[in-house]
């Protein structure tokens, strides 16, 4: 059963002349829990488009988005921000940790704006920056962590509500090779070992190739590619 499904979707701009752009043209797309799903395509293509839609973020002009069964259009946008709060969770490509806050603290934000008791959180926030790799980390500052250390902390992040699915747009486009490559194996493990839901863009052959599915967003459209045509 799919945690995340979207029917028929489309995206309409008007353009510099006056005229409509079809961004996306109908996109259907059901993701299930557990699964890592890349989505590649050119520049300008509508990825992050797409990801904004699916994230709740931003409203389609066309089709619809359903979220552990729950109908995205039928919210009201404080309804829809809860949704989003407990369901979703998100990794952009610059990392938007708290720079006064520890890594620890990032890490507990989420949960302590969502209600849970400062100890509880706490606890979460340590497990999870384990997880990733932080232990000896945890009460150093963003400007104190390298690049790479910073994406795991904001990965913790999203996984500190134990989202059904985590939607990240170009998680490894401001690293190096090798800090890529452990981010890399990182998004492998959040889909296998804490069964979330992971929908990728990125324009990363090398992270694209560990996903379970890889779609290109091509002419408005989706279209499942195998993995010797994402490397290629």
């Amino acid at each position: 059963m799919a945690v995340l499904e979207a029917s028929g979707l489309r995206k309409v701009y008007q353009g510099g002349d006056g005229g409509l752009i079809d961004v996306l043209a109908g996109v259907d797309l059901a993701v299930t829990r557990g699964e890592f799903v890349a989505i590649v395509g050119a520049s300008g293509a509508g990825k992050s488009t797409l990801l904004h839609l699916l994230g709740a973020l931003d409203r389609p002009s066309g089709g619809s988005v359903r979220l552990d069964g729950m109908a995205y259009e039928t919210l009201p946008n404080e309804a829809l921000a809860a949704l989003r709060n407990r369901k979703l969770g998100f990794v952009f490509q610059f990392h938007h940790l708290l720079r006064e806050f520890t890594a620890l603290e990032n890490v507990m934000m989420p949960l302590l704006i969502g209600g849970t008791a400062e100890r509880t959180a706490r606890s979460r926030a340590e497990e999870l920056l384990a997880a990733v790799g932080l232990a000896g980390r945890m009460t150093h500052r963003p400007a104190q962590l390298s690049g790479g250390e910073q994406q795991r902390t904001a990965v913790a992040r999203a996984l500190a509500g134990d989202p059904l699915v985590i939607l990240a747009d170009e998680p490894s486009g401001n690293l190096d090779v090798h800090n890529s490559e452990r981010l890399h194996e990182l998004f492998s493990a959040v889909a296998r070992e804490f069964e979330t839901a992971l929908v990728v863009v990125t324009h990363n052959r090398q992270l694209a190739a560990r996903a379970d599915r890889i779609l290109s967003l091509d002419g408005g459209r989706l279209v499942p590619l195998s993995g010797a045509e994402a490397m290629s």
